[in-house]
């Protein structure tokens, strides 16, 4: 690597989070039976038509003005001609000429540094099928296909190539998926293919000003592999360079087994697809209120959302910087502080037993089962002083088991904080009557007993006594203070 420099883009596609598919009104819900969520036009039976989704039309463009893209009127829809199974009109209908979004770029963060990435374009098209490889002995050497997916509507966000390390791809990919699920487009999980990376990466020269020969690799179903992947390619193309050979312009998959890119086919061009305008869809012409008007309709995005939890809420910026990288974490902590809680402890909560539950049980931030307003009522509790800290973990561990109330859980497990001064009184009395040397250690100015006497008081209380006021009592019993 020392004599050479990687260069990546990426080609993304998201799945639109719309109801329904890009010209029908098939469902879009995942998990479906299969060829169940189909009909004439998703399936391209001759004299349908198609009619557009105004939702998926909406949200493209939403991504297209956050990137800082033009928006050319008219754009057009057009015929991409290939052949593959998955495909059942034997063309996708998508976009190459005049697209819904041009020359934009985006802008991220790498180790605390902006990096500004060129957006060439943002295109809708429909998304094909699934083949489906069985591997049971009784149906070896065959392939299904489930036409559930044919017709989702998909956006293609193509970049510059100006990526020039990992950690740089790493943040683009993170930076993205953060956007699409900001501007509330897509769902993004990668592991159900609602979001899929596709790298295209060449080597060449440090210094050079000429672009290497461009691999594409496909079949990348998580961050990680997309990084191997990378990783592998680079590898592999120096050494092919080293050695002399040539590094073919094609398209490569990501064998998992073998942990290496395979060859799938040569790197197609545009004219390879004989794109040629889409005649049953019409032009589409944005007026500039139009487009305003879905600018006003733009969230807090990621990095003003971070730099708002620094300034407005005081958060150290490594939390402001994980609060925001997921959607669900920033709005749940907004949503915990309008009731009134101090931001420091929602995040401390969110960064502590939040994520610590949530990557135990492998759930999504989507998933949390614990709402803003039961975090805050076990805040208040604590503050209170009706619990401890360590009580308040076990509750909160049952708050996120159960869904139940925080009150309710003190209760039930008998957790209510023993703060009454009479009663904290006869316990300490019955500590310093069973334990005289320390106390008398503590007495004549010795400070080390004092944290041995508290945890008799702790024991004796069942973890029930308030630990403040326990530390108060005796240093007044002792020393007088």
């Amino acid at each position: 690597m020392a004599e050479y420099e990687p260069v990546i883009g990426f080609e993304i596609h998201a799945e639109l989070a719309t109801h329904s598919k890009i010209f029908c009104g098939c469902s879009t819900e995942p998990g479906a039976p299969p060829n169940t969520h189909t009909c004439p036009i998703c399936l391209g039976l001759p004299g349908v038509l198609p009619v557009l989704n105004r939702t998926a039309l909406e949200y493209g463009l939403k991504v297209a003005l956050a990137c800082h893209c033009s928006v050319p009127s008219p754009s057009i829809f057009e015929r991409k001609n290939y052949y593959y199974p998955d495909l059942p009109k034997n063309y996708q209908i998508s976009q190459k000429r005049s697209p819904i979004g041009l020359d934009g770029w985006f802008e991220f963060e790498v180790d605390g540094q902006p990096k500004r990435v060129s957006i060439i374009d943002i295109h809708l098209e429909e998304d094909a099928g699934k083949l489906i490889h069985p591997e049971e002995r009784s149906a070896a050497g065959q392939s299904l296909v489930d036409f559930n997916r044919a017709g989702v509507p998909l956006l293609e966000i193509v970049s510059g190539p100006d990526l020039r390390s990992i950690a740089e791809a790493e943040a683009y990919m993170a930076g993205m998926r953060q956007l699409l699920l900001y501007l509330d487009v897509s769902h993004a999980r990668m592991e159900l293919g609602q979001i899929r990376f596709e790298a295209n990466i060449s080597v060449r020269p440090k210094g050079s000003t000429t672009l290497g020969k461009r691999v594409e690799v496909k079949n990348v179903n998580s961050f990680r592999t997309v990084t191997r992947a990378i990783e592998y390619e680079i590898d592999r193309q120096i050494e092919a360079y080293e050695q002399g050979e040539r590094v073919l312009q094609e398209t490569r998959l990501w064998d998992e087994a073998r942990g290496m890119t395979v060859a799938m086919r040569s790197k197609e061009e545009s004219h390879d697809y004989r794109y040629f305008p889409e005649p049953d869809l019409v032009p589409m012409v944005f007026t500039t209120e139009y487009l305003n008007g879905l600018l006003a309709q733009q969230p807090e995005l990621p990095a003003a959302r971070r730099t708002r939890f620094i300034e407005q809420f005081g958060l150290p910026a490594y939390d402001a910087a994980i609060l925001t990288s997921e959607k669900a974490f920033a709005d749940f902590i907004d949503a915990a502080v309008a009731l009134g809680v101090s931001p420091k402890a929602v995040s401390n909560w969110m960064m502590g037993e939040m994520l610590r539950l949530l990557n135990e049980r492998g759930l999504a931030p989507e998933a949390m089962p614990v709402q803003p307003r039961q975090l805050v009522e076990l805040i208040a509790l604590v503050e209170a002083g009706r619990i401890n800290t360590t009580q308040a973990k076990k509750v909160f561990e049952e708050m996120f088991e159960t869904g139940r109330d925080a009150e309710a859980i003190v209760q039930d497990r008998g957790f209510a904080q023993i703060s009454d001064t009479s009663a904290l009184e006869a316990i300490v009395d019955a500590v310093l009557t069973a334990n005289p040397e320390p106390a008398a250690r503590y007495a004549a100015g010795e400070d080390k007993p004092l944290g041995f006497l508290v945890g008799q008081v702790m024991r004796e209380s069942r973890g029930q006594a308030n630990a403040p006021m326990v530390n108060e009592l005796l240093r007044r019993r002792l020393r007088g203070e």
